[in-house]
């Protein structure tokens, strides 16, 4: 058994890579926001702050009950995120909600869906999502909708923070190392390719040999 402080170290490794947002490639100004639902409610935060600093024209909140949440929500993820941006100042008739996704590529291409219905076709648009979410909430956007110049929005605070502030330590690790994990599983199947260093994936094998792999895909 590891000490918690290696483990913590491992844990920064993974977090500092998949927080990572590229925000020299995020467009200036977007046409729509899209709140990736989770059980992080802050993400309606970020939502709400990016659709005015992006001046955008559309707030989707998509969510319904994924892995984490199933067992913990009463309602679906984007009805929640929605009355939460609604309280944030966003107007009621710019924000859609999409509560039926149980995974990240539902979240994009059921909200695509939803504005397509309604002749929206966007060409520049924010993610907003959990830190740790962040790359992979980037690869699955330009993988699902590709015609669309995304940028991605999340929280700017450290891990210990996040641990403090989330107060779950193991099932944010566990999290963590599912979301590392599907970069690579995921490349060019949901998700553009990311490449994973050999020192970020040495990491996550140690997190999951230490039992935070709740969330790891067995058959891949």
């Amino acid at each position: 058994m590891r000490t918690m402080d290696k483990v913590l170290e491992d844990a920064q490794t993974v977090y500092s890579f998949l927080s990572d947002t590229e925000e020299e490639n995020a467009p200036e100004t977007a046409e729509i926001v899209l709140a990736m639902g989770g059980s992080d409610r802050t993400v309606a935060d970020t939502a709400a702050r990016a659709f005015f600093e992006k001046q955008a024209k559309w707030l989707i909140c998509a969510g319904g009950l994924g892995k984490d949440t199933a067992e913990l929500l009463a309602e679906p993820e984007g009805v929640l995120y929605a009355r939460r941006c609604v309280e944030l100042g966003v107007p009621e008739e710019r924000i859609l909600v999409e509560s039926r996704s149980t995974n990240s590529g539902e979240n994009f291409r059921f909200s695509r869906a939803l504005l397509e219905e309604r002749k929206i076709f966007p060409k520049t648009g924010i993610v907003a999502s959990k830190p740790y979410m962040a790359r992979r909430a980037w690869a699955t956007a330009a993988m699902q909708w590709p015609q669309v110049r995304w940028g991605v929005a999340c929280r700017k605070i450290g891990l210990m923070e996040y641990l403090r502030q989330a107060g779950d330590t193991a099932l944010v690790l566990e999290l963590m190392v599912g979301d590392l994990q599907r970069l690579r599983v995921y490349a060019g199947i949901y998700q553009q390719p990311v490449p994973v260093p050999d020192p970020v994936w040495a990491a996550y094998e140690r997190l999951a040999a230490d039992g935070y792999d709740r969330f790891v895909i067995r058959t891949v």
